[in-house]
């Protein structure tokens, strides 16, 4: 993609029923992976044309390489494959998420790495070429959508759940998918 084309970040949503759940998630924070792992089985048990599930990147400091990656997930929906990409991203960094991790959040073989390994460890796992996407300059706006987006609903940490725009604050990852299912579908 020449970094002067016009570009679209396709939404990371499924689903396109009225009840709106949005999942604040930051891809490393093995919470968020387990919630991550639930998408699909929501979807499926409630259904897509009762429910819309929306990723939200909850992108956090301690997470060191939490903003390259969000950049990667967010880059990679721009590409033709779009919200598929992007999913294709966040389950590679899932499958092998202590690879992109730092031990104790300060130490480990991730000390030498470079944001650029960290990109092309994603391509590797993801089978998406994602740098000239990553190198988007205008890239940061989507990024900062999301910061914005969550911090303007009071959402500092992952997992968050929200549903019809209301934080749920005991909904955790580890909640059965039947639970959730139940929750999304009360009136």
């Amino acid at each position: 993609m020449n970094q002067t084309d016009t570009w679209h970040a396709d939404p990371l949503t499924w689903g396109h029923g009225p009840r709106v759940f949005e999942m604040f998630l930051e891809p490393t924070c093995p919470f968020s992976v387990r919630a991550l792992g639930k998408l699909d089985q929501t979807l499926a048990m409630a259904g897509e044309d009762r429910v819309t599930i929306k990723i939200r990147l909850q992108s956090q400091p301690w997470h060191m390489y939490s903003g390259v990656i969000v950049r990667c997930i967010l880059a990679a929906s721009t590409l033709p494959e779009g919200k598929k990409a992007a999913k294709a991203v966040m389950n590679a960094v899932a499958e092998h998420r202590e690879e992109f991790e730092f031990a104790h959040h300060c130490a480990g073989p991730n000390m030498d790495a470079t944001p650029n390994h960290i990109i092309a460890r994603i391509e590797v796992y993801s089978g998406l070429n994602l740098a000239d996407a990553f190198a988007i300059p205008t890239l940061d706006r989507e990024v900062k959508w999301h910061t914005k987006y969550a911090r303007q609903n009071g959402i500092h940490i992952s997992p968050t759940f929200m549903i019809d725009g209301l934080v749920q604050p005991d909904m955790g990852s580890g909640d059965p998918v039947e639970n959730w299912v139940t929750r999304l579908l009360a009136s």
